[in-house]
């Protein structure tokens, strides 16, 4: 089944202007922001402009020059928090949630930068 996008989720409300956000970094297909309940001390989220509901969706759908600006963004916003292990900084973690196992809450795609102290295990260990 094709992925069906709505125009009325937070995000496209984001890009068209009509909700306010805290931009770290804007280019031609890509926007990020802080995220407005942060779950570390960094918390930025990543979205590309174009109307892409899951990651699954954007790699198979988008531009090339969509995916690499994306791409590089996130690697550009690494580098401007000091968060990159390779640069003396001590990591950071991606998300990417897709679908209803995944528990996305936002149907646009998106992908949270999370930085700036230990985040545990990334799922709960089950006995």
């Amino acid at each position: 089944m094709a992925y069906t996008y709505d125009d009325q989720n937070i995000f496209a409300r984001i890009l068209r202007g009509e909700i306010p956000n805290s931009t770290v970094m804007e280019t031609e297909h890509t926007l990020a922001f802080r995220d407005i309940a942060p779950q570390a001390p960094e918390h930025v989220l990543v979205i590309p402009k174009g109307p892409y509901v899951c990651y699954d969706h954007f790699a198979l759908e988008a531009s090339d020059a969509e995916i690499a600006d994306f791409t590089r963004v996130i690697g550009r916003i690494c580098a401007q928090l000091g968060v990159q292990p390779g640069e003396g900084g001590n990591g950071y973690r991606l998300i990417a949630n897709a679908g209803n196992d995944g528990v996305q809450d936002v149907p646009h795609l998106h992908v949270h930068i999370l930085a700036g102290r230990g985040l545990g295990p990334m799922l709960a260990q089950r006995g």
